[in-house]
């Protein structure tokens, strides 16, 4: 007769290995996730335009929770990698290969960590003034035409579409 294995519960929301609970394990998902768009999108931004990419994100994430849910997603996770959003998580998107591979080295990636690190504690300014949607401004999407934008900082132009 062979004996079952025996099942042991695992103490909830804590890693033994490092004493790092679920959430915050969650959280550093969502910081590199968030710093890796901010550098797939703005790095040539620098901080402020990299702050202001990041200010959508959160926007998108409040309406989200507002509503309970919404179309680009409900969390940073999930309104960054929504298909066609931010353009470098796009497969054919050259940036996409490199955002793969970028680590803290990249002076540029490790300014991307700092912003998503104060974003996703929640101490990031909202320079957009509550925008949605961002382009650069060397193109109109469809969607931008007729639209206003609320501001514009370096080479993108800000909305406010809700």
């Amino acid at each position: 007769m062979t004996k079952k294995p025996k099942l042991v519960a695992i103490c909830s929301g804590v890693d033994k290995n490092n004493g790092k609970n679920m959430q915050d394990f969650y959280d550093e998902i969502t910081v590199d996730v968030l710093a890796r768009t901010l550098w797939g999108e703005a790095r040539g931004e620098g901080e402020g335009g990299m702050e202001a990419v990041a200010n959508v994100i959160l926007n998108r994430e409040k309406i989200a929770q507002k509503k309970g849910k919404f179309w680009w997603g409900n969390n940073i996770i999930q309104i960054c990698q929504k298909p066609y959003q931010f353009s470098c998580w796009n497969r054919s998107d050259p940036n996409f290969q490199k955002l793969q591979s970028v680590d803290k080295s990249d002076l540029y990636f490790a300014t991307a960590l700092r912003i998503a690190n104060r974003a996703v504690a929640g101490v990031l300014t909202d320079v957009t003034s509550g925008a949605t949607h961002y382009h650069a401004s060397s193109i109109t999407p469809y969607w931008a035409k007729g639209q206003t934008p609320i501001t514009i900082i370096g080479a993108h132009k800000f909305y406010r579409l809700t």
